[in-house]
């Protein structure tokens, strides 16, 4: 997954400035929280959940499965070499 670092707000200061990751997810959709220099949280809209929840309501389990393969075509087939 891509990450934009102007979404980065260190742990310390989403504790101390949770309005600050309000503004980042108002403006950039999203906002991520690392633990240890590694990405750990993930404030996002909760609208976005609403409208994710949504189209998985509308797939089938297989159709959601053909999607997971084809996106990571690429991994599958490095796992098979092993």
């Amino acid at each position: 997954m891509a990450m934009n670092t102007k979404n980065l707000v260190s742990i310390t200061e989403a504790n101390q400035n949770i309005s600050r990751v309000a503004r980042l997810v108002d403006e950039n959709g999203a906002a991520v929280i690392p633990k240890n220099n590694v990405p750990r949280y993930l404030a996002i809209e909760f609208s976005q959940v609403e409208q994710q929840e949504q189209e998985a309501d509308n797939e089938s389990t297989f159709a959601i499965s053909k999607r997971l393969i084809e996106k990571n075509k690429t991994a599958y087939e490095e796992l098979a070499t092993y």
